[in-house]
């Protein structure tokens, strides 16, 4: 005669482990699905009161007055150079794709949007960091923050 016996039922604390878990998962493959859209479609919008970052986590209003207008130039991170992004203290690094906050080889803070590094808008700011950009026109982009002086 066989008999059978069940499992003492568990706690809830294994299905809430797994539920947090879940969660977890799903936030941060809607991260990196935002991440690859916004690779896509930042616009950086330039007025005459300053530049409008639209797009990603780390857009923002930088305002003419905070600009280096006189240090803006085009770099090219092929290049070994003093301005190579060397750690990333909080942002994205996709192949192809660094957006947020990162050290450069000269110990410098610089916000990065950056897709293509051969073409780098790169714009000091008088707050202690720089913004380094990739546009489809680096030079006509350049030339348009002479209007801030």
């Amino acid at each position: 005669m066989d008999k059978t016996f069940n499992i003492a039922p568990a706690s809830s604390a294994p299905l809430i482990t797994i539920a947090v878990i879940g969660i977890i998962l799903v936030l941060i493959l809607g991260m990196l699905i935002f991440a690859g859209y916004s690779s896509r479609n930042m616009k950086f919008v330039m007025s005459d009161r300053g530049l409008l970052i639209k797009g990603g986590i780390y857009g923002r209003f930088i305002p003419k007055e905070e600009v280096a207008v006189e240090n803006v130039k085009i770099i090219d991170l092929n290049i070994p150079s003093e301005y190579k992004p060397r750690i990333r203290t909080n942002g994205i690094g996709l192949p192809g794709y660094s957006e947020g906050w990162f050290r450069l080889k000269n110990n410098e803070k610089a916000l990065l949007f950056v897709t293509s590094r051969s073409s780098i808008v790169y714009l000091p700011t008088k707050r202690n960091y720089s913004v380094m950009l990739s546009t489809g026109n680096p030079e006509e982009f350049r030339q348009s923050t002479e209007q801030w002086e």
